[in-house]
Order: C-alpha cells, then structure tokens, then sequence
C-alpha cells in the first residue's frame, strides 16, 4: 500500500509522542513492503529517513494555528497525490479528514487524548478541539484510540466505537553512556524527568519536591516547547545545583538516560498512552507515575503511582527500596511492555486496519 502520514510534525522525531510514533510506524511498514510517506514541517538533511518518504510543507509558526495550516496543506497535497490510505494524527485535524475521503482515500484518524483539556489552551482552541472530538466520530473511516480509557470516552460520550491501539517501546537497556558522560552523569545516579515543559505536564511539580528530598542523587529534567519560555523559565528557577536542564534530548542519548537512571518520574496529567512513559518502563526503568487512569492503565502495579501532594513521600519511597523490591518493579515493567506495547503487533493492528478501510 501507499501510505501516507499528515499531522505530525515529521521524522526524524524531535518534538514528542506523534513523531515517534509516526517514525517507529513508519519504518515497520516500509519494511513489510509498503510505501510511507510522511508529512514535515522541518527539513532533514535526507529526502527519506529510515526508508521513509519525507514530504516538506511550510506552516504558520503560531502556537495555535501551526498544526491546523500544516495539516490544511498537507491535505491539499494528498489530493494532487492520492495514496491507498491516509493516517491523521491529532483530533484537531479531524476537519480535514473529509476532503480525501471525498476523493475517493480511505482515512484513519489518531486522536490521541483529550487535548482541550491542555491548559496551554484558550478557549477558542478548548471549543476547536471540543468540535474536533465531535467530527472525529463521523467524518474519516476509521477511529484510532492509543488508550482504553480514550477509547471509553468516545464510546460513553459520543457512542462512537474506536480501535484501540496503544503505542509502542523497545525492551531492554542500551549499554552505551555517551550522553551520561557528556553530562557528567553516573548510571544510577540520578531521577529523570523527559516531558514537553508545559504546565499540564507538571515539571514546576516535580522540581518542586525533588528540591524536599535530602539525596545525593540529581535530578535531569529533560525537555523544552516552542511557545512556553514562561512557564519554562519558571521551572528552571532554582538554585539546587542537583537539578539538571539539558534541554531536549533525542536518539540514542535518550536511550542511555532512560536506560541508566535510578528512577523515572512522569508528571503528565493529560493524553493517553504517552511514549515517554511506555519507552521507560521497557528500558526498566523503576517508574513513579502520577496516578491518572491514562497512566495507570499503563503502568499499573509495574510503577509507583503518585498524587500532586505526596509526590515528595514516593520519592522517598523510591529511595528506601531494597534491591530485590527495585528488581521487581523493573521485571514487571519490561514484561508489561513485551505484552501490551510491543511495536510489531502494534504495526500488526494498523496494517489491518488500512486493509479494512481499504475494504480487502
């Protein structure tokens, strides 16, 4: 099949869950013999990456119009060059999903979690994705939940039934420690923190209780976003020289900082199956995680869940742990992952669904 992917911000993935997930897809399905072609907004040095095809379209650079535009051309292009199927990702671009459709394109739409409820959102963004949530339900071909609980709310909320399929991570460790010594890390030796910095996902949070705990250990607080300096500003204003920022990390420097770190604490309180989450759990790492029911279904009693106020009790908690207690965890992890997020039947259930939708 001729697949293309709109809606992200492109591969090689820098930016977050959709991109990763757009060049893990990708690759698997470029390898089972199909031709992928994927939507970007920024240039690589290559016309293709991991066998994928890479297709540059300009947008407007606008905290609250830069996915819409991108997606609004991306959907022109598709019908100067139609493929065998296209695949949105994010709710917002739910809109566009009728014009290839129309065409003559079958089209699976990835909504992801509950984006209105983002407090970076003002209210007209909040009531865009609000009649995003409603045209998902009737206008592409096919719905993609990444999480049960998602797929829960559509089906309660709007009766419509959705296909869940989760996101996928690697198992096992990386055993190179490039960026650790780049940072002046030790394997071990450190909590880690990776999220867009954006006030729904909690790091002024984190930072905050980590500065409570008496340890040697640091804090990595991995991460940035293009329109939140404030807040980003905000998070970095501390004076424990524990507590590490190096920005955004991608690759195999984020591997080895899963890999090697002491624990994983993950803050985000709103989406679905988010692939920070799943990717450290099948590096085995020991996971504390902010006891929401989309990360709960995820880690479930493989981490230690959290509430915003006893986060400074589980770090400690984290801290007191035998080694055998530690090993337990981080089993359970990593199997959880083998069963639930294994990328391969996750390729499984998309090439099924494009074969549905495509109606062989």
């Amino acid at each position: 099949m001729r697949i293309a992917i709109a809606g992200t911000r492109g591969i090689p993935a820098r930016y977050g869950g959709f991109e990763t997930f757009a060049e893990q897809l990708g690759q698997r399905l470029v390898a089972r013999g199909h031709q992928v072609t994927v939507y970007c907004r920024s240039r690589h040095s290559q016309p293709e990456y991991l066998g994928v095809r890479l297709r540059y379209l300009p947008a407007v650079r606008h905290k609250y119009l830069e996915t819409i535009s991108h997606a609004a051309l991306s959907t022109l292009d598709l019908l100067l060059h139609p493929p065998d199927v296209a695949l949105y990702c994010n709710a917002a671009t739910a809109i566009f999903t009728l014009w290839p459709r129309l065409r003559g394109v079958p089209v699976v739409l990835n909504v992801d979690g509950l984006e209105r409820r983002r407090r970076k959102w003002n209210r007209l963004a909040r009531a865009w994705y609000r009649l995003s949530e409603r045209l998902a339900t009737w206008l592409p071909d096919a719905v993609v939940s990444d999480a049960e609980t998602i797929a829960r709310y559509y089906l309660d909320r709007y009766g419509k039934r959705t296909h869940f399929i989760p996101y996928g991570a690697e198992v096992g460790k990386v055993q190179t420690r490039t960026e650790l010594e780049r940072l002046g890390l030790v394997p071990g030796g450190y909590f880690l923190y990776v999220s867009r910095m954006e006030p729904e996902n909690n790091a002024l949070l984190v930072r905050r209780a980590f500065e409570q705990v008496r340890t040697d250990l640091r804090l990595v607080m991995v991460g940035d976003a293009p329109y939140a300096r404030r807040y980003i500003a905000q998070v970095r204003d501390t004076r424990d020289p524990r507590i590490l920022f190096p920005g955004a990390i991608y690759g195999q420097g984020y591997h080895e900082l899963q890999s090697h770190c002491f624990a994983y604490i993950h803050a985000t309180e709103v989406g679905g199956t988010h692939p920070a989450l799943v990717e450290a759990m099948g590096r085995g790492a020991l996971v504390l995680y902010l006891n929401t029911p989309e990360n709960a279904e995820v880690a479930a009693d493989a981490g230690i869940p959290f509430q915003p106020d006893d986060l400074v009790d589980k770090l400690r908690l984290a801290l007191s742990l035998d080694p055998a207690e530690r090993e337990r965890y981080t089993r359970k992890a990593m199997e959880r992952v083998r069963q639930r997020y294994d990328w391969e039947r996750i390729t499984d259930a998309y090439e099924r669904l494009f074969r549905q939708v495509r109606g062989n």
